[in-house]
């Protein structure tokens, strides 16, 4: 797992470039009648912990549920009467282009890949667009929009890397200032980079002295991947759960803006999403998509490291486009998230009595999962095992003590995505007399038939001996596969593991496996 990365930006870094004025553009910005100006909400539950004023901008009461909106209506109002425009997108800026096209009175064909969710396909129709599926990823899309634009003389609309999108977005910081007379952070969520451009830009000609703070997904941080390298670089690997940001490049105008003016670059992981979407939920009934808590959960990493009090912060509940299968994920995930519990490998003996006297080691905490299969002449049993805290992180390391104290062997994988994706849910053998098994997590592009074609990809050289399965409800399937191979055989495999063209991840010498199925 990519290890959350929290960078802070020095002055020195920073080159101004101002050729386009981004604060006057966005101040004439005139975002009616279609933008909703919308609320700013306190997020109670959270001020009573970190001792902070925290306020959330609510761009999910967007009409399209998502600050995209302001993006592609500025730009396509720019546009001729009766203009044609096109753009490829598998979520909140389709949405944003088709209702503003509809309203604008201009034809909008958006090329959606393969893998799009139909709740968001369906979504686009209804505002007025015309849908084109082509292509199995966004890439693939976005070249045959591209090419379309191009061979019929249309307008493409960029969903990030544009100036009068970037403007757009910017509205979401004018109003914010006018809204909350005084700020010392404002936490923006980054995808592509458009809003976080037009926001940044607009609050530091207004006041420097608030501290603007990109906040991206681990498994996403094209960001913070550019500020190393010094421009804009691909990512080798792209995450899928909060898709809303799953960019595999920042764009190259966001990026000369955006660090022109950040001051720090804070990533967090999956289940500190989770976590934050539970906070929307307790504090003001609200649902959002991962990529919409975003922002929130950077606030939070920085409340706790940090330690700050007395400040006055601002996040951006960016969308609420949320596929409603989701929420399972995020049910199981948030616990993880907020450090109310923990998943443990623990070694017992293997005889009447052992759960009982585990339970008491642990002084009768509650357990929230316990998985075991008895096995035929042994003398010791694994156990896989969810702890409930009340006190977070200091809990488990109590925990930990008390289970050392009593002599158990026991390996923390509260933060092991093999565990928490699959191992939770098939425990229960081992392999037996295998020639080699290897263990891999594959990720691949989810529509109808992709299990069936995976399998097929994958061939029938050698035997699959482990396989679970899971659909999110998210464009990218997860599956994990054991695969005997004998060793003669390796270098033949390998070859075709590269030609497999997926995602994968090697998982043969993982603790979970080891001690469970291996």
């Amino acid at each position: 797992m990519l290890k959350a990365l929290i960078k802070k930006i020095s002055p020195s870094s920073k080159k101004v470039d101002d050729t386009f004025d981004y604060y006057r553009a966005t101040k004439k910005a005139d975002m009616t009648p279609l933008v909703v100006v919308t609320g700013v909400t306190r997020v109670k539950s959270l001020e009573s912990k970190y001792k902070n004023d925290i306020w959330l901008k609510r761009e999910d009461r967007q009409p399209v549920y998502s600050f995209k909106l302001r993006g592609a209506y500025n730009k396509l109002r720019q546009l001729p009467a009766n203009s044609n425009v096109i753009t490829a997108s598998a979520g909140n800026h389709a949405q944003g282009l088709a209702y503003s096209a509809n309203h604008l009175g201009h034809r909008a064909r958006i090329v959606m890949p393969s893998t799009t969710p139909q709740i968001k396909v369906e979504a686009v129709r209804n505002f007025g667009g015309e849908v084109i599926i082509y292509g199995q990823n966004f890439d693939a899309a976005n070249a045959y929009a591209k090419e379309l634009a191009s061979k019929e003389g249309a307008v493409f609309v960029p969903p990030f890397d544009d100036r009068d999108v970037i403007v757009g977005q910017g509205t979401v910081a004018r109003e914010l200032l006018e809204q909350l007379e005084h700020l010392d952070a404002v936490f923006i969520p980054v995808g592509g980079g458009g809003l976080f451009a037009g926001m940044s830009a607009y609050i530091k000609a207004v006041n420097p002295d608030i501290k603007v703070i990109a906040v991206e997904a681990e498994d996403s941080a094209c960001f913070a991947a550019a500020m190393d390298a010094g421009e804009p670089v691909d990512l080798d690997y792209v995450g899928s759960f909060a898709d809303g940001v799953a960019v595999k490049r920042i764009g190259v105008e966001t990026f000369r803006v955006g660090s022109a003016h950040c001051d720090e670059v804070i990533t967090v992981s999956s289940d500190e999403i989770c976590a934050a979407m539970q906070d929307i939920f307790v504090s003001m009934r609200a649902i959002s998509e991962p990529s919409g808590a975003l922002s929130l959960a950077g606030l939070k990493k920085w409340c706790d490291r940090t330690g700050e009090t007395g400040k006055q912060l601002a996040a951006v509940l960016s969308g609420a486009n949320l596929n409603f299968n989701t929420l399972r994920y995020v049910a199981e995930r948030t616990a993880l998230g907020q450090k109310n519990e923990a998943l443990l490998a623990v070694t017992i003996p293997e005889e009447r009595g052992s759960f009982k006297k585990f339970c008491e080691a642990i002084h009768s905490r509650p357990i929230t999962e316990f998985n075991y299969r008895y096995s035929t002449g042994a003398d010791q049993a694994q156990i896989f095992v969810g702890i409930g805290l009340r006190n977070g992180e200091e809990e488990l390391l109590e925990v930990k003590s008390e289970l050392s104290a009593a002599s158990y062997e026991f390996v923390d994988l509260s933060d092991d995505e093999l565990a928490k994706v699959h191992l939770r849910y098939m425990v229960g053998g081992r392999g037996g007399l295998l020639a080699k098994e290897r263990l891999f997590r594959f990720d691949f592009p989810e529509y109808p038939g992709a299990l069936l074609r995976f399998l097929e990809t994958l061939g029938s050289h050698w035997n699959i001996s482990l396989f679970h399965y899971r659909n999110q409800g998210a464009a990218i399937g997860n599956v994990l596969a054991g695969i005997d191979v004998p060793e003669s055989d390796n270098d033949r495999f390998s070859q075709h593991l590269e030609q497999l063209n997926y995602d994968y991840f090697e998982e043969t010498e993982n603790p979970c496996y080891q001690r469970f199925l291996g």
